[in-house]
């Protein structure tokens, strides 16, 4: 679709996605404020008591505190400006600042989702193979894990983010979306906007691939795991993946309900929730999962709370 019949060049975007400010905005505001404030603190918690407290100085814990990490930026990159907008009478982003939120928010998410599947490969290495496990998941090995998923996280994004770049904004402004995402975003280009199947193929290939290297993890996991003799050791090797199970349920979940439904149409009410269990639920729930269901995170909490 070639849109001609526009002149004015578009230099920043409207955001469609949120309540008038005389419709409540002020009610959305509150809760979204504590939300935030409590992920940057709990992945803080999470990532000092884990690097404060040698007897979690494992792979398994150090993948868990770069995980926490990558949270806290990764909201920041969307949920200051969802403030600001919630309190704003105008809505708005500069096209630079909306094109430098996309590359933020899904690089740290890829970033993030790399993670997930060195995880869960840690973990099939620990219980599958416990006896070499010291030699393969080595130190040396764990910190080039961590390194290489950000790094690639971060670089795979950038073609792509440089190519919407380079497309002329002429038509409307109007974002359909509380924050910059790029299908919401690559409809308002002024040009051919097939591309937007080819993304969501993309973005599709690279989540079934992650979920399917994960779960064929875990079935090899559950596999091994009941064939354990004492319920001491079953317990104790499915305590030790039940953490990272929960996130990335939560993770990927929500990402397929974002990015897996290609080009349907939802309420905007319903985009808006989905939109907001992406990026602000998720990340709300993952210092939670990691504190109340493991013990030695715990008791690292604890020691570093002074409790």
């Amino acid at each position: 679709m070639v849109r001609n019949n526009q002149t004015s060049t578009v230099t920043e975007f409207l955001f469609s996605g949120f309540p008038q400010f005389e419709d409540g905005s002020l009610l959305f505001f509150i809760p979204l404020f504590i939300i935030y404030i409590f992920i940057v603190i709990g992945n803080l918690i999470v990532f000092f008591a884990v690097r404060m407290d040698t007897r979690l100085h494992n792979p398994m814990y150090n993948f868990i505190s770069i995980f926490s990490f990558l949270e806290i930026w990764y909201t920041t990159a969307t949920i200051p400006k969802m403030l600001s907008n919630l309190i704003c009478e105008k809505k708005t982003i500069s096209i630079t600042g909306c094109l430098l939120q996309m590359y933020f928010f899904h690089s740290l998410g890829n970033s993030e989702g790399i993670l997930l599947t060195t995880m869960a490969i840690d973990r099939y290495i620990a219980i599958c193979n416990p006896l070499r496990y010291p030699t393969i998941m080595t130190p040396q090995l764990c910190a080039q894990l961590s390194a290489g998923s950000c790094i690639f996280g971060f670089l795979v994004l950038l073609p792509e983010i440089v190519w919407i770049s380079t497309l002329p904004f002429c038509g409307p402004n109007q974002i359909h979306q509380i924050f910059c995402d790029f299908e919401p975003v690559l409809r308002l280009a002024c040009t051919d906007t097939s591309m937007i199947l080819l993304e969501d193929v993309i973005h599709a290939a690279a989540i079934i691939f992650s979920v399917l290297v994960i779960a064929v993890s875990y079935v090899r996991i559950i596999t091994v795991t009941l064939r354990i003799p004492s319920a001491e050791g079953r317990r104790k090797a499915f305590s030790t993946c039940a953490s990272h199970l929960g996130v990335f349920l939560m993770f990927y979940g929500s990402v397929s309900l974002m990015y897996l439904c290609f080009s349907t149409t939802f309420p905007p009410t319903l985009d808006t929730v989905i939109a907001l269990m992406f990026a602000v639920l998720a990340p709300f729930f993952n210092p939670i999962i990691y504190s109340l269901r493991n013990k030695d995170m715990k008791i690292a909490i604890q020691k570093l709370l002074c409790l």
